[in-house]
């Protein structure tokens, strides 16, 4: 398979096999980073990052599992990093109830939603990405961020209640703007 032999070439340190594996990867890769950053510009960084230490650890990808997964996890520690040491925010109470939020505007589009999950406050931003987006349980992301579980869920509830509120706040201003 072209791939395996990309990541071998890799621990060969081939620079042309960097390139290609780069390619391969980079714009769903980038996807992954921006999820995580502040903004585009970090997301670039944290790709161009993530991609150095990815090229530094390939010994250490046996070939057991997808490589894509395994690459995946360095990007996402590698863009946590920048917050480890950040306090988050304290929960307020344990007793937090997800909500669901439900999309009845055809007219959403994908890249409104990832503007506004971008424009969420950091801790909001990354937990609800880690657990929404990238399917990790609270007690996964507690450790990964060295927060309790209960400030997870109080971070996603809350994430949640912004984004809800977003999206209602633009549903209502597309049926005034429809309605004129």
């Amino acid at each position: 398979m072209v791939l395996e032999h990309l990541i071998s070439e890799c621990k060969k340190n081939n620079p042309k096999a960097q390139e290609q594996l780069y390619r391969l990867f980079a714009k769903k890769f980038f996807g992954v980073c921006l999820k995580y950053a502040a903004n585009y510009a970090d997301a670039q960084d944290n790709l161009q990052d993530g991609f150095i230490i990815i090229f530094k650890k390939i010994e250490q990808y046996s070939g057991k599992g997808s490589f894509e997964g395994w690459a995946k996890r360095i990007l996402i520690n590698n863009a946590l990093q920048k917050y480890k040491g950040v306090r988050f925010m304290e929960v307020l109470s344990d007793d937090i109830q997800d909500i669901d939020v439900e999309i009845d505007d055809e007219n959403i589009s994908l890249d409104y939603l990832m503007q506004i999950i971008q424009d969420l406050p950091d801790q909001y931003r990354i937990v609800f990405s880690l657990y929404v987006l990238d399917g990790y349980s609270h007690k996964e992301i507690s450790e990964m961020l060295s927060i309790s579980t209960g400030t997870t869920k109080s971070n996603l509830h809350r994430a949640r209640l912004i984004l809800k509120e977003k999206i209602e706040n633009k549903t209502e201003t597309n049926l005034e703007s429809s309605a004129k």
